[in-house]
């Protein structure tokens, strides 16, 4: 991994392949927009996306809705949209959980 203090980017991911695969930064680049562009595409075709032992993502479709401004109480319609959520699996769980309690030792 690369520094835990930041948000881990396609560069990030990039320079992994790079490393560990031993393909040049271009391929290793190539690679990664590759793979992240199959998982938009299926997600815009497919409502739903499983990555085995890591978790799935699902397109949710939300209904247009009155929603309330806070500040001024202001009724405003909320446009109808897709939003994507992401369900963990059980084994990343594990992982994560693992890492965490070893982190705090």
């Amino acid at each position: 991994m690369v520094d835990d203090s930041k948000t881990l980017t396609r560069a990030d991911l990039s320079a992994v392949v790079y490393r560990d695969l031993g393909l040049s930064l271009s391929e290793s680049t190539q690679l990664v927009d590759a793979v992240l562009e199959e998982m938009i595409l299926a997600l815009e075709q497919e409502d739903s996306l499983k990555l085995s032992s890591f978790g799935t993502f699902t397109v949710r479709r939300k209904k247009e809705r009155i929603g309330r401004n806070p500040k001024t109480g202001v009724e405003v319609p909320i446009t109808p949209r897709a939003v994507i959520s992401f369900n963990a699996s059980n084994i990343l769980k594990a992982d994560v959980n693992a890492a965490v309690t070893k982190k705090k030792k």
